[in-house]
C-alpha cells in the first residue's frame, strides 16, 4: 500500500470512530496515536531488513514523541485507532488486526522470559478499554471487547465482552452470560465466594425457595433504564455556566 493512501485511509478511520474529530487536518495533526502507527510502520520495515539498532532507535523517539512504545518487530493491521494513545506499550510479538480501537494505558504484555511468542494477537475490530492488560500468548477474537482496567490471561472467543480482573465473559454473541459458578470468575477471592454460594444454596433449600439468577439481572436492567429515562428530564447545569 502507498504511503499516502495508508495516511488517508487511517485519517479517515479515525473521523469515523471519533466523534471528537472536527477535522482530517486536526486529526492529521494533533492524534499522537496515529503518528505512533506511522513512525512503527517505518520502523518495521528497519526491523525486516535486519537493521534493528536503528529500528529500535527510531521506536524510541516515537515513543519519546507519543508516548506509546510499539516494539518495532510487532504486526500492526490496517487502521489501527489509539486514541489519548498515551502509556500505550505493545509487545515484540504481539499481532494486531485490522480496525481495532486502544485506549490509553493499554498494555499487550507477556509473562515471562520465555522465546518465541510471548505476546498477544488480537483479531479484526476489537475494542480494548483503558488501562486493560492482555499478558501472554492469547488470542482475542473478532469483534470483541475488553473492559477498561481489565487483566486477559486467557483466550477470548469471538463477539465476547469480558471485564475484571482476571477478565471472564459478561456477554457473548449479544446475550448476557450468567455466573452460576464461582469457579468461572477466578478471583483471588473465589473460595470465599464459592463458600458463601454454597450457603446460600443451601439457606434457599431449606426456605424452599429456588435461585433464579437471571431475574435479578432483569430487575437490575430494569431499574438503570429507568434512572437513566429520569435523568433525561433533568438539568444540573447549564453548558458553560460558572466559567
Amino acid at each position: 500500500m502507498a504511503w499516502f493512501e495508508r495516511v488517508r485511509e487511517d485519517v479517515s478511520s479515525v473521523m469515523e470512530r471519533d466523534p471528537a474529530a472536527r477535522s482530517r487536518l486536526e486529526v492529521m495533526l494533533c492524534y499522537p496515536g496515529l503518528w505512533a502507527v506511522w513512525i512503527h510502520c517505518v520502523s518495521h520495515e528497519l526491523w525486516k531488513r535486519k537493521m534493528r539498532l536503528a529500528a529500535r532507535f527510531l521506536s524510541q523517539f516515537g515513543r519519546f514523541l507519543t508516548g506509546v512504545d510499539i516494539h518495532p518487530g510487532a504486526l500492526l493491521g490496517r487502521r489501527l485507532f489509539i486514541d489519548h494513545a498515551t502509556g500505550v506499550v505493545i509487545g515484540e510479538t504481539a499481532i494486531v488486526g485490522s480496525d481495532v480501537t486502544m485506549y490509553q494505558g493499554v498494555t499487550l504484555g507477556g509473562t515471562g522470559k520465555q522465546h518465541g511468542k510471548r505476546h498477544p494477537t488480537i483479531c479484526d475490530r476489537v475494542f480494548i478499554g483503558n488501562n486493560a492488560n492482555l499478558l501472554g500468548n492469547i488470542t482475542v477474537g473478532e469483534n470483541s471487547r475488553v473492559g477498561a482496567g481489565s487483566v486477559v490471561l486467557t483466550d477470548v472467543p469471538p463477539n465476547s465482552t469480558v471485564v475484571g480482573v482476571p477478565a471472564h465473559i459478561v456477554y457473548r454473541n449479544g446475550e448476557r452470560v450468567l455466573i452460576t459458578d464461582p469457579h468461572d470468575i477466578k478471583d483471588p477471592l473465589s473460595d470465599a465466594l464459592i463458600a458463601l454460594a454454597s450457603r446460600v444454596e443451601e439457606l434457599e433449600t431449606r426456605l424452599g425457595g429456588e435461585a433464579r439468577p437471571e431475574a435479578t439481572f432483569i430487575t437490575e436492567e430494569l431499574e438503570r433504564s429507568a434512572y437513566r429515562a429520569e435523568l433525561e428530564h433533568r438539568q444540573y447545569v447549564s453548558m458553560g455556566e460558572g466559567i
